[in-house]
């Protein structure tokens, strides 16, 4: 069948609207030709013979009676070997082979190296009965096995013909053949394609989360931990930590495969990711970190279409390495950028506007993009999962606007920045009473927390929560009555909140012992920490519970400095133990 082609009619910044001469379907990938350049856009609404679509590239130069050939495709994802430790821009092009410094417009590039040859394992044999997303062999990238599939895209079941063997092979060799049910014969090399904007379906089931995926961040570890599988968001104001608590979980966090989309965001954070990444070392391998990372860059200069695809991309992606049986983290800065460019395209095409002018499927957009994420059991019975943590600029620091509202909705972790800790310089800056886990609430993750941390968990962490609830409440009293207008007990009730802040919520970043804290040195230091806080002290005046608690503090501080258990840690373990056992005297 022959491609559909039109003319350009109208304009609208990135927003062309084009007459066809033939039909054409919704988020079909099409050209637009200015001389001997093609911009590359994507088909959002269509009303007749008239296609609205939105452009990847910026149009300045074009006009109306400017040929357009639509691609009879959506925007495709580029699969296979070679993903890990690229740079792509959110349509995929490789920015490592793309010349100068700025993104020339109307330049694609391939996003998978051609002539690299890569050691082929073949899994599956003549005879064996497959089908899409099942595993035909395999190919070391770095020390990941990554793993050769049947094509997403294939229906049906197919019997292997043949499987070439052990051996070195680019990615465009055919490993193998398969024949399907009506008898023909189709080869399958190691790439495949599969359109950005459908979820990945290649499982048998998609289960509830069922454990925790660590972090090393005590106030998410500890207090609200995310689900593997499971999806969080970070909102805060700007200067609040988000991409230093992202970059800290990206490093530290239970995951195999790291994806980080940039989504619309400044050059210059865009910039920190490239250079800091391939320096940071991963705790768990030692090896780099940028051997199992991705990132899909898009700043905030490039048009807004191209934000959308490079969320769509990174999600893609992550979906293909958990068909491999791979635990893939997706960390996503910021779905406000987003959000903002499908306000942007909305308001082009003079929608009716929600809330803040956002579109009115703001909400399903976003809870249909979360729910791509998640754990799910493949054909051969193993698991794979997406976890997704996504950031929020909201204006101002206002957490009642649409995008934090609508992902609320969505998302089962919230981890509210506050600008008061933030200016406290009391990071992570996250509001322990504001910030949320629903994960806590699932019986099969209450069962995971009791059977691998402790008996009782979920209680000491509910305990921890109200004992700073309550530390928050007696501070406001407080500051309204002064400080000897109030009963000892509400002193020692703030000075014990701050006991958990400064041990437990609080963390250094930087500190090559404190950056990373393991789940059992957690339970360690809370037991320690509510220990101290169910005991009832006696002081004379407030200034003399203030000293106390500060010198408990700095040696809980200096314990959470030094190595777990080590001479050093005992030493101020010790300390700590005489100043209690010798009370308050």
């Amino acid at each position: 069948m022959s491609k559909s082609t039109g003319k350009v009619t109208g304009i609208v910044s990135n927003l062309v609207t084009v007459e066809t001469d033939g039909p054409v379907s919704q988020n079909e990938i099409c050209y637009i030709r200015i001389g001997d350049t093609k911009l590359m856009a994507e088909v959002i609404k269509v009303n007749g013979k008239n296609a609205a679509v939105q452009v990847f590239e910026s149009t300045r130069g074009l006009k109306n009676g400017n040929e357009v050939e639509f691609e009879d495709r959506m925007l495709e994802a580029t699969l296979g070997p070679g993903l890990l430790s690229s740079c792509y821009d959110g349509l995929q092009n490789d920015l490592t082979t793309m010349t100068g410094v700025f993104l020339k417009r109307g330049e694609y590039t391939d996003p998978l190296n051609h002539e690299k040859l890569w050691d082929f394992t073949p899994v599956a044999k003549p005879g064996d009965k497959v089908a899409a997303a099942d595993w035909l062999g395999e190919v070391k990238e770095g020390w990941l096995p990554h793993k050769i599939m049947v094509p997403f895209s294939f229906k049906g079941e197919y019997t292997v013909k043949s499987v070439v063997p052990a051996g070195q092979y680019n990615i465009d060799t055919v490993i193998a053949v398969l024949t399907g049910e009506d008898g023909e014969d189709v080869n399958v090399t190691m790439t495949q394609k599969w359109p950005v904007k459908v979820p990945v379906k290649g499982y048998k089931e998609k289960p509830r989360p069922s454990r925790i995926m660590e972090t090393g961040v005590r106030v998410i570890d500890t207090l609200d931990p995310i689900a593997e599988g499971g999806t969080g968001f970070i909102p805060g104001p700007f200067g609040c930590g988000k991409t230093v608590l992202q970059h800290a979980i990206a490093k530290q966090g239970d995951a195999e495969v790291i994806v980080m989309a940039a989504c619309g965001e400044r050059a210059n954070e865009v910039v920190e990711i490239f250079t800091e990444f391939p320096e940071l070392i991963d705790p768990h391998t030692g090896r780099h970190l940028m051997e199992r990372t991705t990132i899909i860059c898009n700043t905030s200069n490039m048009p807004v279409a191209a934000r959308e695809a490079s969320v769509y991309t990174a999600m893609t992606i992550c979906e293909y390495y958990r068909a491999m049986g791979m635990k893939v983290l997706l960390l996503a800065d910021s779905t406000s950028r987003w959000a903002q460019a499908l306000r942007e395209m909305s308001n082009r095409m003079e929608e009716l506007p929600g809330a803040d002018a956002f579109p009115v499927d703001l909400s399903a957009i976003i809870s249909s993009f979360y729910a791509r994420a998640g754990m799910v059991v493949l054909n051969n019975g193993k698991t794979g999962s997406v976890t997704f943590i996504g950031t929020v600029s909201p204006a101002g620091g206002n957490l009642k606007e649409p995008v934090t509202e609508s992902t609320k909705k969505a998302a089962r972790c919230f981890y509210a920045l506050e600008q008061n800790r933030a200016d406290k310089k009391r990071y992570p800056a996250v509001n322990p009473i504001d910030s949320y886990s629903k994960y806590l609430e699932y019986p099969e993750i209450r069962q995971y927390l009791s059977e691998t941390v402790t008996e009782g968990w979920v209680e000491m962490v509910e305990k921890t929560k109200n004992i700073i609830r309550k530390g928050k409440e007696a501070n406001e009293q407080i500051n309204i009555l002064g400080d000897d207008g109030v009963p000892m007990s509400y002193h020692e009730m703030f000075w014990k909140s701050e006991l958990v802040d400064f041990v437990i919520l609080q963390q250094d970043a930087f500190d090559p012992v404190d950056s990373v804290t393991p789940m059992e040195r957690q339970r360690y230091m809370l037991e320690l920490v509510l220990d101290i806080c169910d005991r009832k002290f006696t002081f004379e005046d407030y200034e003399k519970c203030r000293d106390y608690f500060k010198e408990l503090i700095n040696l809980l501080r200096q314990m959470n400095y030094s190595e777990f258990k080590s001479d050093n840690f005992n030493k101020f373990h010790e300390q700590l133990d005489n100043l209690l056992d010798n009370g308050n005297n």
